[in-house]
């Protein structure tokens, strides 16, 4: 059943948009959420938090005269109860049947799509480089970007093609032109907007060594290899070639104060190392990540800040909001990052989580090898990103 075929509820039904959401989950209010989609989508992409409960019953429940008492008896009547759904149609309807038989209830305006749209943008306050570094976030499947901004110039690297138009009118509300669209690696999880934005006349940058798994549009980028330099305003973003996630993988040293990783290394994590060749590509990709948080991360000062692409439901966010720490808080508190070679490969390679959804999809699309317009984009990205090594925090509490 699609959404438009569920019927107007008899009984008006209030709605709350995501945004309004977040704000409540941000603020630590208690919120309990009827979450109406299938089990399978529930148990691989829900809305969580620490003061969030969530309940899983799915819509078709909802569709006889006479619903189930063991499934009346699952929803709280002492509080308010927020229903979702994949796109807000089945939601509306389960919050209107409920609203009939006296439960508090409203629904999630366009659903777990409209959670998806969610992008937020936060100061790094710790940033101690030129101009002012900001931090995208995406709380609906971790995405991270960032967008450095000095004078009149500014720089987004890891943009998503969701996104496109965001980027370019927060540089226009910054007094800036977006001048350089960069992108750490090959993504598994979404949709670059690399090429998008340079379709807008900003210069698209690629790492030159992911030009080799295929990548079609290489002559229209930029490539970047290892120590070349990019100039925004002040500021300097430096190529640092760090492989092992992926034999592309390329971090950006920004103004030699944080260093964007991509999917090399998170706040709880390390990368995993089985998305380009597959469980037996990975135990040589581990080795050569290993080889590259040791002598080209590590390296770096301790005070050097790092943000990665992604940020898991068990990443602590800094005090400033944002999914970055200093290299040296990372290396007290992640085991792995002091471990021999030998113990750091089993590690990351005993509890990877599934491999992101529809990642076949994606990294051809990505490669240029296949084609999405906007919709089928977003369709294809809509989930966790699964990129860390492990299913947990590698990093202590």
């Amino acid at each position: 059943m699609n959404a438009d075929d569920f019927p107007t509820p008899d009984v008006a039904v209030e709605s709350i948009d995501p945004e309004s959401l977040k704000d409540r989950i941000d603020a630590g209010e208690d919120i309990t959420l009827l979450d109406a989609r299938m089990q399978s989508d529930y148990e691989e992409w829900r809305i969580d938090g620490e003061n969030v409960t969530s309940i899983n019953v799915p819509y078709f429940e909802f569709l006889e005269d006479e619903i189930d008492d063991d499934v009346l008896d699952r929803i709280p009547d002492d509080r308010e109860v927020t229903v979702l759904c994949a796109k807000g149609g089945a939601s509306e309807y389960v919050a209107g049947t409920l609203a009939e038989r006296g439960y508090d209830v409203d629904h999630l305006e366009d659903g777990m799509n409209g959670w998806a749209r969610i992008y937020e943008r936060v100061d790094v306050e710790r940033y101690e480089g030129a101009g002012t570094l900001y931090q995208y976030q995406r709380p609906s499947s971790g995405c991270l970007g960032y967008l450095v901004v000095d004078g009149d110039e500014a720089a987004v690297i890891d943009p998503l093609r969701a996104f496109t138009d965001r980027y370019l009118e927060d540089a226009d509300e910054l007094d800036a032109d977006l001048t350089y669209a960069i992108d750490t690696h090959v993504h598994a999880d979404h949709i670059s907007g690399i090429r998008e934005l340079d379709d807008e006349g900003v210069a698209g940058v690629i790492p030159e060594p992911s030009v080799d798994r295929g990548v079609t549009y290489a002559d229209e980028m930029t490539l970047a290899a290892d120590g070349d330099e990019f100039r925004v305003g002040d500021a300097t973003i430096e190529t640092v070639y760090t492989p092992g996630h992926t034999s592309g993988m390329t971090s950006y040293l920004i103004d030699d104060s944080l260093l964007a990783t991509g999917d090399g290394l998170f706040v709880e994590s390390v990368a995993r190392p089985d998305l380009e060749e597959g469980d037996e590509g990975a135990e040589d990709a581990a080795r050569q990540l290993y080889e590259t948080l040791q002598e080209r991360v590590l390296t770096l000062s301790d005070d050097t800040l790092v943000g990665g692409a992604h940020f898991s439901d068990s990443a602590v966010p800094a005090d400033d909001g944002t999914y970055t720490a200093l290299i040296g808080q990372l290396t007290e508190e992640m085991d792995a990052l002091t471990m021999d070679e030998d113990e750091f490969v089993e590690l990351i390679l005993s509890d990877m989580p599934p491999r992101p959804a529809n990642y076949e999809d994606i990294i051809p699309t990505n490669l240029g090898q296949q084609d999405a317009d906007d919709e089928e984009a977003f369709e294809l990205e809509l989930g966790p990103n699964n990129c860390a090594a492990s299913q947990g925090s590698l990093a202590d509490d």
